[in-house]
């Protein structure tokens, strides 16, 4: 049995786009994009042992020439460029053009200790996180005379 989908109207978009909107989140609808040619980048993130870790997915990008970290105030932002080999070819899914993705640190982080490093790749953005300060503190109060 074999099924067909077919495009009424203008309602329905064709299946590959289809599926870069629901890869790319919202801001992959017409509409709602920011930049025209800038792509999502796919992350993981997570807070532990003191250090906020961000994981950024880059393949076939070189990292001493193609990608930039910068922190603004409590932003960190990664961005990569990829450019386009002139090679024949038929059918390409890959992505070309730059590619960026933000995330707002820990109130704490300590910015100007970041480190990353590019392996198998995959860019890893280290930031350092103080230490909450635990334990209570006793204020005393104070007679205000008048």
């Amino acid at each position: 049995m074999s099924a067909k989908l077919e495009r009424r109207h203008g309602w329905l978009p064709p299946l590959p786009e289809l599926f870069d909107w629901i890869e790319a989140g919202i801001r992959a609808v017409p509409g709602m994009r920011n930049v025209p040619g800038l792509h999502g980048i796919r992350i993981e993130q997570q807070l532990a042992d003191g250090t906020y870790v961000v994981k950024a997915e880059l393949p076939g990008i070189d990292p001493d020439q193609d990608v930039e970290i910068s922190i603004d105030g409590d932003v960190l932002t990664i961005r990569a460029e990829r450019a386009e080999k002139t090679e024949a070819k038929h059918h390409s899914e890959f992505r070309y053009g730059t590619f960026a993705r933000s995330v707002r640190l820990p109130a704490s982080a300590r910015a100007d200790e970041t480190t990353a490093d590019y392996k198998d790749g995959v860019l890893t953005v280290n930031v350092p996180v103080a230490e909450p300060k635990t334990g209570a503190r006793t204020i005393k109060v104070q007679r205000a005379d008048a």
